[in-house]
Protein backbone atom coordinates (compact mmCIF):
# COMPACT_ATOMS: atom_id res chain seq x y z
CA UNK A 1 0.00 0.00 0.00
CA UNK A 2 2.88 2.37 0.71
CA UNK A 3 4.01 2.02 -2.91
CA UNK A 4 0.97 2.51 -4.14
CA UNK A 5 0.72 5.58 -2.48
CA UNK A 6 4.22 7.10 -2.70
CA UNK A 7 3.49 8.30 -6.17
CA UNK A 8 1.56 11.51 -6.92
CA UNK A 9 -0.55 10.49 -9.46
CA UNK A 10 -1.80 7.99 -7.75
CA UNK A 11 -2.96 10.19 -4.89
CA UNK A 12 -3.82 12.48 -7.26
CA UNK A 13 -6.38 9.52 -8.14
CA UNK A 14 -7.37 8.98 -5.19
CA UNK A 15 -8.07 12.42 -4.28
CA UNK A 16 -10.37 12.40 -7.75
CA UNK A 17 -12.09 9.71 -6.03
CA UNK A 18 -12.67 10.87 -3.28
CA UNK A 19 -14.91 13.37 -4.47
CA UNK A 20 -17.04 9.82 -5.75
CA UNK A 21 -17.29 7.20 -8.16
CA UNK A 22 -15.27 7.80 -11.53
CA UNK A 23 -15.85 6.43 -14.50
CA UNK A 24 -12.43 4.84 -16.24
CA UNK A 25 -12.95 7.08 -18.76
CA UNK A 26 -13.48 10.31 -16.66
CA UNK A 27 -10.10 9.47 -14.95
CA UNK A 28 -8.45 9.39 -18.08
CA UNK A 29 -9.48 12.50 -19.08
CA UNK A 30 -8.76 14.14 -15.81
CA UNK A 31 -5.06 13.37 -16.43
CA UNK A 32 -4.38 14.97 -20.39
CA UNK A 33 -0.84 14.56 -19.59
CA UNK A 34 -1.08 10.82 -19.72
CA UNK A 35 -2.21 8.12 -22.12
CA UNK A 36 -4.88 5.78 -21.35
CA UNK A 37 -2.25 2.70 -20.61
CA UNK A 38 -0.53 4.86 -17.93
CA UNK A 39 -3.59 5.77 -16.37
CA UNK A 40 -4.81 1.94 -16.25
CA UNK A 41 -1.73 1.10 -15.04
CA UNK A 42 -1.70 3.43 -11.89
CA UNK A 43 -5.53 2.29 -11.46
CA UNK A 44 -4.09 -1.16 -11.64
CA UNK A 45 -1.19 -0.21 -8.55
CA UNK A 46 -4.01 0.80 -6.72
CA UNK A 47 -6.98 -1.95 -7.54
CA UNK A 48 -3.77 -4.29 -5.98
CA UNK A 49 -3.31 -2.31 -2.96
CA UNK A 50 -6.89 -2.45 -2.36
CA UNK A 51 -7.50 1.42 -2.30
CA UNK A 52 -9.73 1.37 -5.20
CA UNK A 53 -12.40 -0.76 -6.01
CA UNK A 54 -14.20 -1.42 -9.16
CA UNK A 55 -17.75 -2.33 -10.52
CA UNK A 56 -18.75 -2.74 -14.69
CA UNK A 57 -22.31 -1.18 -15.20
CA UNK A 58 -22.99 -2.07 -19.11
CA UNK A 59 -19.78 -0.92 -20.90
CA UNK A 60 -18.97 1.19 -18.08
CA UNK A 61 -16.10 0.66 -15.11
CA UNK A 62 -16.74 2.78 -12.32
CA UNK A 63 -13.93 3.45 -9.81
CA UNK A 64 -14.44 3.88 -6.10
CA UNK A 65 -12.14 5.13 -3.14
CA UNK A 66 -12.11 2.30 -0.56
CA UNK A 67 -11.15 3.80 2.57
CA UNK A 68 -10.94 0.73 4.41
CA UNK A 69 -6.95 0.26 4.19
CA UNK A 70 -6.42 3.98 4.98
CA UNK A 71 -8.60 3.90 8.23
CA UNK A 72 -6.18 1.02 8.99
CA UNK A 73 -2.90 2.50 8.60
CA UNK A 74 -4.43 5.83 10.45
CA UNK A 75 -5.11 3.13 13.18
CA UNK A 76 -1.88 1.60 13.30
CA UNK A 77 0.39 4.31 12.39
CA UNK A 78 -1.16 7.61 13.68
CA UNK A 79 -3.90 7.47 16.18
CA UNK A 80 -1.37 6.74 18.75
CA UNK A 81 0.63 9.64 18.54
CA UNK A 82 -3.10 11.84 18.27
CA UNK A 83 -3.03 12.49 21.69
CA UNK A 84 0.97 13.49 22.50
CA UNK A 85 0.37 16.01 19.90
CA UNK A 86 -2.62 17.03 21.44
CA UNK A 87 -1.44 17.14 24.97
CA UNK A 88 1.92 19.31 23.34
CA UNK A 89 -0.32 21.99 21.29
CA UNK A 90 -2.44 22.19 24.04
CA UNK A 91 0.95 23.16 26.87
CA UNK A 92 1.73 25.71 23.28
CA UNK A 93 -1.40 27.64 23.71
CA UNK A 94 -1.72 27.84 27.06
CA UNK A 95 2.07 29.17 27.35
CA UNK A 96 1.14 31.64 24.89
CA UNK A 97 -1.90 32.37 26.57
CA UNK A 98 0.22 32.72 29.59
CA UNK A 99 2.78 35.40 27.84
CA UNK A 100 6.23 32.50 28.65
Amino acid sequence: MFKALADATRRQILDLLRQGPRRTTEIVEAFPQLSRFGVMKHLGVLKDAGLVTTRAEGREVYNSLNVVPLRQIYVRWVRKYEDIWAMNLLGVKEDAEKGN
